[in-house]
């Protein structure tokens, strides 16, 4: 279920998504409530997982990992015990940034991020000890737009 939001709150967390190391007390000041009550909002929505975690943002191109990479699963697996051990399998695979179940034709779609082609081949070495039916790839050339904020006009409002 969404969390109703009042304005004050949405401000906190525009706040926290653009700057996470910013101090209860600049908060607090910049959206017009005590430092104590700005603390309890925060808290609260640590508390309700509204916030989920608060993260430094790394450079992968600083980090040699200049190669993102979209990866298509198909599997004939559908059975709870293969999705398991595909889920530690992903898991444990520190390239891998997200793995999303798909509906449709596709099964799962993988973002990962490598240092170049021999390095995706190792990765997908890696994948396909899985037992998957067809995997496919594709390779980022640009990215346009990247961001981890989210838009905050569609929780209700106090």
């Amino acid at each position: 279920m969404a969390a109703v939001l009042n304005r004050q709150d949405k401000q906190i967390l525009e706040l926290l998504q653009r700057d996470a190391t910013l101090s209860v007390g600049d908060i607090a000041e910049q959206v017009g409530l005590s430092k104590s009550a700005c603390w309890r909002r925060i808290h609260k929505m640590e508390e309700e997982g509204v916030i989920a975690e608060r993260v430094t943002l790394l450079n992968p191109q600083k980090l040699n990992l200049p190669l993102t990479v979209y990866i298509s699963i198909r599997t004939n697996q559908h059975n709870d015990h293969w999705a398991a051990q595909f889920g530690e399998l992903v898991q444990g695979i520190a390239e891998i940034l997200e793995v999303h179940r798909m509906s449709g034709d596709l099964d799962y779609l993988i973002k990962a991020v490598v240092t170049d082609m021999p390095g995706y081949d190792r990765l997908y070495k890696e994948l396909i000890k899985a037992d998957l039916f067809d995997v496919s790839s594709s390779f980022v050339m640009e990215t346009m737009k990247q961001t981890t904020r989210l838009p905050l006009t569609y929780t209700g409002a106090v």
